[in-house]
């Protein structure tokens, strides 16, 4: 019997959007320094003043800081190409692998007991996480704010992030509809939390 890939999905540590947001600033914060270091009088400006630099002293500081935020800036290139999640539906079950060396997780067709679609609260705070345990369900997500609550045969839920999030239940829904004693079983929904 081959497996039938019902579901592909690849998430990238690079689109996060808090990850994003804080690489950002800091490399913001590190160009302002160095440009502060090149101009290092004072300034008045209306109601603000900014005094003068004040490490003078330190020869290249400003250099430093430049590189810094060059650094940050390649990091984040870099990230981008950094594979943090791979959801997969096929015929035999529900695979999640990570990056580098992370063990893989399997759940098999035979295993799942209902699948219902749920929504992250409107934050910017929500980090990409892998297996994390948390409030009695086990968390994969990198990006976007729409996820997929996995509920196997004893009670355990994953809690699948996905920017296909109707497309990965349809094919979750699909693979337990070809076994009819898991679809008498079965339970699906759509909620927003």
């Amino acid at each position: 019997m081959s497996d039938r890939v019902l579901f592909d999905e690849k998430q990238y540590l690079g689109y996060n959007k808090y990850s994003i947001v804080r690489r950002t600033i800091f490399a913001i914060f590190c160009f302002v320094l160095y440009y502060w270091s090149e101009n290092p009088k004072a300034v008045n400006v209306g109601a603000i003043s900014i005094g003068p630099y004040p490490v003078q002293h330190i020869e290249r500081s400003g250099q430093l800081f430049f590189l810094f935020g060059l650094g940050i800036l390649f990091l984040s290139i870099l990230l981008i190409f950094v594979l943090h999640l791979h959801t997969r539906v096929s015929s035999s079950g529900v695979s999640l692998s990570g990056f580098w060396m992370s063990r893989r997780v399997f759940i098999p067709v035979s295993e799942l007991k209902a699948a219902k679609k749920v929504r992250f609260k409107e934050t910017i705070v929500n980090h990409p996480a892998y297996h994390h345990y948390f409030k009695g369900k086990i968390r994969f997500y990198s990006r976007g704010n729409e996820a997929v609550d996995i509920t196997r045969n004893d009670g355990l839920i994953y809690r699948i992030g996905s920017q296909r999030a109707g497309e990965l239940l349809a094919a979750i829904r699909e693979l337990i509809q070809t076994d009819p004693e898991l679809l008498k079983n079965a339970k699906f929904s759509t909620s927003e939390k």
